[in-house]
């Protein structure tokens, strides 16, 4: 009966340090098959998931004897944390470790969007040579807008002051004297209006709760700026995603990228097919090696260092 179970892909160096000091069953494709997770549950002391792993209901149900949760990410939509603190369960999410990650896909985003020439792959090597009607617009001088500013988006924050750019944040849980507000010269904003209102690219670095849910709709896209750009690379659901379709074929939206979408992996019929100046990519802001490695790090340690405190 094992002490440990890990229901997805987590670095194999960090799979064989836990092995080392645990009973560890190591189950990547386990995730597949949800309804199977609970029958794995008896006598596991750490559970290390994911994003895809469903923490809640029957899995909790069958945890007789969960002492914690590790979570190789930051979000934590897919754990019951209520249920998790009434049971004395303690999650650890990889805070941090995957913010450098996320920020330079977001930088990169900003750049392609912006310039719109990475659009013209196809048609200039067929030949068409679009040359006259690639615009573009400079990234330097234009204004950000962060809806987050924990570690990712100070993240972001840092990288675009390189860039020329201003930044505006929203995030009711930072303190005003907090040192990263002067650190990365970003404006502290009121409200998420304020962000809308003034940026010309706004990147949603939030979790997703019931508050946070279509933050970004029609109405709020309304408010933007005409031709700013929306990046989200949090989780699917804060963008409504058929008003920002909207707003990119009317031209509202000067472009979008997102990561994250409401349904994963996207279904043949979406939505996204042949919309103007956007990007798409499938949830892969954290993966690059530098923070595949920080995250099965930070977590293969937390999870060790609080069973062995608790043996």
């Amino acid at each position: 009966m094992p002490e440990i179970l890990i229901t997805e892909f987590m670095l194999e160096s960090q799979v064989e340090r836990i092995k080392q000091r645990f009973d560890t069953l190591y189950l990547p494709d386990l995730v597949k098959n949800q309804d199977e997770v609970p029958s794995h549950m008896a006598g596991v002391r750490g559970l290390i998931v994911r994003n895809q792993t469903q923490v809640r209901g029957a899995l909790l149900e069958a945890a007789d004897s969960l002492e914690c949760v590790g979570r190789l990410g930051v979000g934590l939509d897919n754990i019951d944390m209520d249920d998790c603190a009434g049971r004395g369960i303690t999650v650890y999410p990889a805070i941090g470790a995957n913010a450098d990650s996320v920020a330079e896909l977001a930088m990169g985003a900003i750049y392609a969007l912006f310039r719109g020439a990475y659009l013209a792959t196809a048609e200039t090597v067929a030949g068409n040579w679009p040359r006259m009607e690639l615009l573009g617009r400079e990234v330097m001088g234009k204004r950000l807008g962060l809806l987050g500013y924990g570690a990712t988006g100070r993240a972001l924050a840092w990288r675009s002051r390189g860039c020329g750019m201003s930044r505006i944040a929203y995030d009711p849980f930072v303190p005003t004297d907090d040192e990263s507000w002067q650190q990365h010269n970003t404006d502290r904003a009121e409200t998420v209006d304020q962000v809308l209102e003034q940026a010309d690219a706004v990147s949603i670095h939030l979790p997703l709760t019931d508050e946070t849910r279509h933050l970004i709709d029609a109405e709020a896209i309304a408010k933007m700026k005409d031709r700013a750009l929306v990046l989200n690379l949090s989780r699917g659901g804060i963008v409504h995603e058929q008003a920002m379709v909207d707003g990119l074929k009317s031209g509202k939206l000067g472009g979008a990228f997102t990561d994250v979408f409401e349904e994963e992996p996207l279904g043949p019929d979406n939505i996204f097919k042949d919309v103007p100046n956007f990007f798409a990519t499938p949830h892969v802001g954290a993966r690059t090696e530098e923070a595949e490695t920080r995250v099965s790090t930070m977590i293969a340690e937390a999870v060790m260092k609080h069973l062995s405190r608790e043996s």
